[in-house]
């Protein structure tokens, strides 16, 4: 029999918000927070008893004033990455609509960027991969 460390799943859901333009809202990792200054796609850790739906319609809203519908995110892809502390799964959904007018509620700096130029990002380990996929989807 072997002992195998137990691994800590960290559950956290985003979303690659699209304008007309197909061009992607990035928001910049405030300091004080784990990856300060990077990049990332909108979203945050799914709570205890919340669907990945319900946890990125209330973190939208937290981070960026949005009000969304469940049935304007549409399942794109996800990202499992071994940090450290944590194994991170992280789904990830494509929305074009919704209502009111995103800002940063957190202090956050935002970008609406081009896919062309999403690789210009310097974002998480976990979200290289996702870049790359949603670019080759949007442009291709």
């Amino acid at each position: 029999m072997t002992t195998e460390k137990k691994t800590n799943i960290l559950m956290v859901v985003a979303c690659a918000i699209l304008d007309s333009d197909n061009r992607i809202l990035m928001a910049k990792r405030p300091e004080g927070k784990a990856f300060a200054g990077l990049w990332e796609f909108p979203g945050g850790k799914v709570e205890p008893g919340e669907t990945l739906e319900q946890a990125l319609i209330r973190e939208l809203h937290e981070e960026l004033d949005m009000d969304v519908k469940e049935s304007c995110l549409a399942p794109f892809s996800f990202a499992s990455h071994s940090y450290d502390a944590f194994q991170l799964v992280m789904p990830l959904y494509i929305c074009r609509r919704w209502k009111g007018t995103i800002r940063p509620m957190e202090g956050q700096e935002l970008s609406w960027v081009s896919p062309q130029k999403l690789a210009d990002y310097e974002t998480p380990p976990a979200d290289i991969g996702l870049k790359a996929m949603l670019r080759d989807f949007l442009l291709y």
